[in-house]
């Protein structure tokens, strides 16, 4: 039994939890809440903390000396901030101890097809967050089509991201074992391909991974990985 008095988690369970980002990007999270996400990510073993930057200090604090990544998010949620914005926001998370950061796609630029300020604002933020701080980027894979959505992942291996990501989960759809299949086929090995949005029971979580996900963005990991 774990301090808290919980069950240790089973060999799968354990594998599971170390694919999920433990999310917290309500604009009322405070610090407090922030510690306790922390906290929760340690016990369960967790890959990361995403938070909103003005709280990746407290996270950053929490969680020294743990295997835990920081993370937070850039031009989000809508990624419709300029690129030079989105590159300030990425190096000032790298400096401040971030090792993840999450940008949101310029969506504009690959619906009127101007793929080359798509790539360059991709681009951008890998080198401001430099290569102790991968970069994963969010497509919001419900406002694209499939071929958008093939376009973007191209653009992401050629600007050097580490994870492209289905979504917000703040816009009209979240992940989908269908969009998560087709990412993994485009991306291949050469980059990770996280879910998130409306992931929120084990059905839900082996569906997804069963699709090719191998990093999960949700708020409930821990019902997911403590369910029956």
């Amino acid at each position: 039994m774990s301090s808290t008095g919980t069950a240790p988690l089973s060999e799968s369970r354990q594998r599971l939890a170390a694919m999920i980002d433990h999310t917290l990007l309500k604009p009322e999270a405070t610090a407090r809440d922030i510690e306790r996400l922390c906290a929760e990510a340690v016990q369960y073993g967790f890959a990361a903390v995403c938070v909103n930057p003005a709280l990746l200090p407290v996270a950053v604090a929490n969680l020294r000396g743990s295997l835990v990544v920081p993370c937070t998010v850039a031009g989000f949620p809508l990624g419709a901030t300029t690129t030079t914005v989105k590159a300030f926001e990425a190096g000032q998370a790298a400096e401040a101890g971030a090792r993840e950061v999450d940008m949101v796609l310029a969506i504009w630029a690959i619906k009127q097809r101007s793929y080359a300020e798509a790539l360059a604002d991709m681009r951008a933020v890998v080198n401001a967050a430099g290569p102790g701080c991968g970069v994963k980027v969010i497509l919001e894979t419900c406002l694209l089509t499939d071929d958008e959505k093939v376009t973007a992942c191209r653009l992401a291996l050629e600007a050097g991201v580490r994870f492209v990501k289905t979504s917000t989960g703040l816009s009209t759809g979240g992940a989908t074992p269908h969009d998560v299949a087709l990412m993994r086929a485009v991306v291949g090995t050469q980059a990770g391909v996280k879910a998130s949005g409306g992931i929120r029971t084990l059905a839900d979580a082996e569906a997804i991974v069963k699709a090719g996900a191998n990093r999960i963005g949700t708020s409930a990991g821990i019902a997911i990985v403590t369910s029956p």
